[in-house]
């Protein structure tokens, strides 16, 4: 009966569709608990200790009370970032960004538990909250944690009072707290509050593992930890059910389900189900199709679903070796990746996952193929948008161990927090697809302690026994000598390679693995281009030729990746300009232990060091990001770009063609393709051709004598036009340029709107060097929440609705009122010049 089954399958297909739609619409906003709330709204916040300003007010007594008077402190919706509003000061450290972050910071929220949450187990989540953190709830102490980095989770349920008002007081203190770089302050990241049952999905519960991968099938072991929070013994049933999930993160279809397992919990006691299932034809999560499910777990008690939780996952293999790299799904994968660190520029450290995924965007657009989060656990939305985006990512722990390379640093708290940190961040990050070594530490002080080495991989390994360890050394002849490099299983290099040969003949490390954990730290500032020495007026050439004394330039550091081929690839510092650390222009004494074994070159820096403090220079920003703190890309994006994404018809020219002082002297031109030859063009005149040598990256014409007008580059590869690329003498500043990077924005309080303004000629293009001070105003459902222009020397506010160009440029970020929906336009105006505006829809879905 054919009509009948075709009405069979139809109705199995509907029903399939139904349970789909229905799932979808009960996703929670975090994984985890299904009882999970975003705890973001409705705190207070005052500041106590250090000011802005540099004065000092007293803690008040009893803050923590109940009844403590509250009435008159800032409201705010987390995350928030107490020190990136400033202002920046001249007298305060380059290394942190001149931002005034030091001080103690209480947060206050009163709630109302409804009355049917009587008798539930009530958890408060924090992805992180730098620093020290100290928690009470309705005046009684709840706990601490005092790494910054972390997430971590307080037991509410003691003192939580079901039908009516509760307080919760936070205290943080950064006044005890050291960094390298800007660390930000504040609960910087989001807070959730989870209601279970009294038997539930542990915290971090679930742990899912593919063994086993290929086209044909797929092995699946999920472990769950089931906790009796109750007084009696009970039996548990523990229900899995797989789905897979879209780029856009709704559910598509069931694809699954694991074999239903039942456990005997005792009172206050937890044990773990193991379940294993096989999967037909998956769909395997790599790096071009981030392909991803979702296991929705349920434990019953008596028939009655106590808890359910959602674990994201992705089917892939990772293996690594010497000889065959990094092996993910059975291809190699050179690892193209880059460091970070946690800001987002003019926002400061308050996570914003739009923020965030533009960022990343902009790297894939480069060919990044991978993160190292130096040097702290990430926030959870960088995993989450590595999974959805298709990065391998290097998870960081630690900056330091024992010994601090600041005076209050790790150092501090590592004896007594170690262990709990380490399995913090493994237990949370486990069942990202994106992660594929865990890292104890970077550069640390004790990197030859072999002891203390085994020990940090031991706790990893028993935390997750299927992912490598690795570790940041700059000083690898110490680690490898001394012998606490063979605990690893992975060598992570920073920037001496030069004895890689000399290890490879090693026994102890012949089968070891190495990785450019830290390559290159090359210096540029945007649009700035210097004849001579690269440096000048406190900023750095974007001939992409200058560096520290322990890093190179990228076309040296892409050599040692060709002679070296065992070297699994790089991550290079950084991808992106961040705030504080700015090199060459502080006077941070930690850079020093990048010479520990080079006496002659640490007296040298050392001195160096001195005369820049004593200058004081007005530098608060990085100078190493391939890309500005804006997220506008320097020329050196564009010589990764070249060599990462060789299949990309590309060419990129390089400095600009304004130079009225320089006519008919020499101009030097670089050109960045991936193309293998090139001929250029001055006003139709053929400079010559080129073609790249064996170890070119980039061709070079020095001789060039400047004329104003239009310079071409005609790329070619393998004999054939590939690309081309122009740079164009301009006229005179005439008027502003407004471009938004989405046209439809979702007003949920989370989406941002990222306008960059250009001043540009009468025909449109952009004027180099342009400064001009540019006002901007909003109409409409949303509100401008920061401006910046990518110049690492501007001590303007990053909150002031008025923000002077920089080479031409200036970045708006737009937050929408939540809620509303309409026309938002951004006008900008200067004195003199044309006004823009720019028009984007405002929807609430």
């Amino acid at each position: 009966m054919p009509g009948h089954n075709a009405k069979v399958i139809l109705l199995v297909l509907l029903l399939s569709l139904t349970t789909a739609l229905a799932f979808s619409q009960q996703l929670p906003s975090r994984m985890g608990q299904a009882g999970t709330l975003s705890f973001d709204d409705g705190w207070l916040f005052r500041r106590y200790g250090l000011q802005a300003d540099g004065f000092s007010v007293a803690e008040e007594a009893n803050i923590s009370a109940v009844d403590f008077k509250d009435a008159g402190w800032q409201q705010l919706k987390l995350p928030h970032d107490w020190a990136i509003t400033g202002p920046f000061r001249i007298d305060l450290a380059g290394e942190t960004g001149k931002l005034p972050w030091k001080g103690i910071g209480w947060y206050r929220k009163h709630f109302a538990l409804p009355a049917g949450d009587a008798g539930k187990r009530i958890f408060i989540d924090f992805d992180g909250a730098m620093a020290y953190a100290e928690v009470w709830l309705n005046g009684h102490y709840i706990g601490k944690w005092p790494y910054g980095y972390s997430s971590f989770r307080m037991d509410l349920t003691p003192y939580i009072k079901a039908g009516q008002e509760n307080v919760i007081a936070v205290r943080l203190d950064t006044e005890k707290w050291d960094s390298r770089w800007y660390p930000g302050a504040g609960i910087y990241r989001h807070v959730w509050l989870v209601k279970t049952d009294p038997v539930h999905v542990g915290h971090w519960g679930t742990t899912i593992t593919t063994p086993e991968v290929s086209a044909a099938a797929a092995a699946i072991k999920l472990n769950t930890v089931v906790v009796n929070h109750s007084g009696k013994p009970v039996s548990a049933a523990i229900r899995s059910t797989l789905f897979e999930v879209d780029a856009h993160n709704r559910i598509i279809r069931e694809a699954g389900s694991m074999p239903v397992t039942s456990v005997f919990v005792g009172a206050y006691d937890s044990v773990v189900s193991v379940s294993r299932t096989s999967m037909k034809h998956p769909k395997i999560w790599d790096l071009e199709h981030p392909n991803r499910y979702i296991a929705k777990t349920s434990i019953e008690v008596k028939g009655k679903i106590t808890d359910t939780y959602y674990t994201v996952f992705g089917i892939r293999t990772i293996r690594v070796t010497a000889d065959s790299g990094v092996l993910l799904n059975g291809r190699r994968v050179q690892i193209q990746g880059t460091c970070n660190h946690h800001d987002l520029g003019a926002l400061g450290a308050a996570m914003n996952k739009s923020a965030l995924r533009r960022q990343l965007s902009i790297l894939k657009e480069m060919g990044c193929n991978a993160l190292r989060t130096s040097h702290n656990p990430p926030a959870p939305e960088l995993l989450e948008l590595a999974d959805e985006m298709g990065f391998l990512v290097w998870d960081e722990a630690f900056d330091a161990w024992k010994t601090g390379k600041k005076k209050n640093d790790y150092n501090k708290i590592f004896t007594e927090w170690h262990e709990k940190d380490l399995a913090a961040m493994v237990r949370r990050d486990k069942n990202h697809p994106s992660v594929f070594i865990w890292s104890i530490g970077n550069e640390v002080m004790d990197q030859q302690d072999v002891a203390l080495t085994r020990m940090l991989v031991d706790i990893v390994h028993k935390e997750d026994p299927t992912r490598p360890v690795s570790n940041g050394y700059n000083d690898p002849d110490g680690g490898r000598s001394s012998g606490a490099a063979q605990a690893l299983d992975i060598m992570g290099v920073n920037y001496f390679f030069s004895q890689q040969p000399v290890w490879d003949k090693d026994p102890r490390y012949a089968q070891k693995p190495t990785i450019g954990s830290e390559t290159s730290s090359c210096l540029s500032t945007r649009g700035e281009y210097f004849f001579g020495s690269p440096y000048r007026n406190w900023q750095i050439s974007s001939y992409d030729v200058a560096k520290p004394g322990w890093g190179c330039i990228p076309d040296t550091q892409f050599n040692i990746l060709q002679r070296m081929p065992r070297l699994l690839g790089e991550f290079v510092w950084t991808g992106f300009d961040y705030l504080g650390e700015p090199t060459p222009y502080g006077s941070d004494e930690t850079n020093l232990l990048n010479f520990r074994n080079d006496p002659a070159k640490r007296d040298s820096l050392e001195k160096k060091l001195a005369e820049m403090k004593a200058k004081n220079p007005p530098s608060r920003s990085s100078y190493f990001g391939i890309v500005d703190l804006c997220g506008f890309p320097k020329d050196r994006y564009y010589l990764y770009q070249s060599v990462w994404r060789p299949e990309l018809p590309m060419a990129h020219l390089l400095p600009h063609w304004n130079w009225p002082g320089r006519i008919d002297s020499i101009v030097p031109v670089h050109l960045y393709t991936s193309g293998d030859e090139a001929e250029l063009f001055l006003n139709g005149k053929s400079l010559g051709r080129k073609k790249k040598m064996a170890g070119d990256y980039r061709l070079i014409w020095d001789s060039v004598v400047y004329q104003p007008g239009k310079l071409t580059a005609i790329a070619y590869k393998q004999g054939r036009r590939w690309a081309t690329d122009s740079v164009q003498t301009t006229g005179t500043m005439s008027g502003l340029n407004l471009t938004a990077n989405q046209q439809t924005v979702i007003s949920n309080g989370e989406e941002l709107l990222f306008v960059t303004a250009t001043v540009v000629d009468e025909n449109a293009m952009l004027v180099p060097g342009s400064s001009p001070p540019v006002q901007f105003d909003v109409e409409g459902p949303g509100d401008i929440v920061a401006t910046d222009n990518g110049d690492p020397t501007s001590f303007e506010s990053f909150q002031s609705h008025t923000k002077a160009a920089f080479n031409g440029m200036v970045l708006v970020i737009v937050k929408p009122k939540p809620g509303l929906s309409g026309k938002l336009q951004l006008h900008a105006r200067s004195a003199g010049l044309q006004p823009a505006s720019v028009s984007v829809e405002i929807k609430q879905r």
